[in-house]
């Protein structure tokens, strides 16, 4: 299921850096941290979506990028977006 725009707006509330912040590393990590969770379960019921996959694998590495970029940044930053996302066991 698709992101909606309410709980795009959520995410953006939750994890923003200021007033009028929308794309901060911190806001695009959460709302692709909340697509790939979404992605993953559509592809537990549909196994043969390769196309879904590899939208799926662009996604993962996009937030890979954010997270290299961040901690390279801010360690602290980093390690608060890890935190309240449940990154990195």
């Amino acid at each position: 299921m698709a992101l909606t725009q309410e709980r795009k707006t959520q995410l953006i509330q939750e994890f923003r850096t200021h007033e009028n912040d929308t794309g901060s590393p911190e806001v695009q990590i959460a709302i692709l941290t909340e697509n790939i969770n979404n992605l993953n379960g559509h592809l537990r019921t549909h196994k043969k979506d390769h196309h879904s996959r590899r939208g799926l694998l662009k996604m993962v590495g996009q937030r890979r990028n954010l997270l290299t970029y961040l901690r390279e940044a801010d360690v602290q930053r980093y390690r608060s977006v890890v935190d309240r996302l449940g990154l990195r066991r």
